[in-house]
């Protein structure tokens, strides 16, 4: 079970590295127990931990906020801090019989492992489209609470813009040559299925349309659909020209969306008549990426 003190460490290192930037507002605390796979009373001693250190502020009806970037210690209190924590470590490995051989070739080892965190600020999410990495990094983000930015996988050039890279299952052979420079995690993920298996129940739906910001993106879609449901009626597909959406979207008994269009059509097309396709990752992808960037 992680502490407090545990989940206020690692937040602290996202807002020092930019995970978290001044003004953002961080997940309730609920949420981030779900990601984290903690309690939300863990979460909320931590936020006031952090908060009492002036790195978060608490605002009434929103949460907490990103205060500031860095926590305010002169040299001087850095240095004492760092001593007192080194001390402790010491006398652990000490106690546990490392000679002073053994802890300094520890230390040198260690060292190579400082600039792990600015790996922090370099992780991207890919995909077969750029829409289709947005979506991927939407459910990271909201399952496990890690930005990332976005790729594709013929976006060969930008790949050495990243430490670590999150990859779709069925992607990852575009990606194996920089597995020796980089951390590739792959990524498993599905629909939200509840509501998709509602439209195959629904009498009453007869004709799907399908709606995306890219062309491409509509082809990802509908072979993943195809795994996920049955449908027995008519599927259109067709992707936005600017802010206009395809003509069928007034035929069509119910209209699919990525989140990439959320804006643009929740204000055109009613509730009853539409449902956003959202990704849920597996429970061991979002374990792993827990572990990597979160557990260290």
């Amino acid at each position: 079970m992680k502490t407090a003190k545990h989940i206020a460490d690692r937040i602290r290192l996202f807002i020092a590295t930019k995970q978290f930037q001044v003004g953002d507002l961080m997940p309730s605390t609920r949420v981030l127990g779900r990601q984290l796979d903690t309690s939300f009373h863990t979460v909320r001693k931590a936020y006031h931990q952090l908060a009492s250190e002036g790195l978060l502020r608490g605002e009434k009806g929103r949460g907490f906020v990103v205060n500031r970037q860095n926590v305010l210690l002169d040299k001087s209190q850095r240095l004492e801090l760092g001593a007192a924590r080194i001390r402790e470590v010491l006398e652990e490995l000490i106690g546990n019989g490392l000679d002073e051989e053994e802890l300094e070739t520890l230390f040198q080892e260690q060292l190579g492992f400082v600039e792990w965190p600015a790996r922090l600020e370099h992780c991207a999410a890919a995909g077969q489209t750029q829409e289709h990495a947005e979506m991927v990094a939407r459910a990271i983000f909201s399952e496990v609470g890690i930005k990332s930015d976005t790729i594709t996988a013929d976006d060969v050039a930008r790949r050495v813009n990243y430490d670590a890279l999150f990859v779709p299952l069925p992607l990852m052979r575009h990606f194996r040559e920089e597995s020796d420079n980089m951390v590739l995690l792959p990524v498993v993920y599905h629909f939200r299925t509840e509501s998709l298996i509602s439209i195959v129940e629904r009498s009453a739906i007869h004709t799907l349309g399908l709606v995306a910001r890219e062309e491409q993106t509509l082809n990802v879609l509908i072979d993943e659909l195809k795994h996920t449901i049955k449908f027995p009626g008519s599927i259109l597909a067709g992707a936005v020209y600017g802010k206009s959406l395809p003509l069928f979207v007034r035929e069509v008994d119910m209209i699919l969306y990525p989140p990439t269009l959320a804006s643009l059509l929740e204000r055109q097309v009613p509730e009853k008549r539409r449902m956003k396709l959202e990704y849920v990752l597996d429970s061991q992808t979002a374990e792993i990426i827990r572990s990597e960037l979160w557990d260290q």
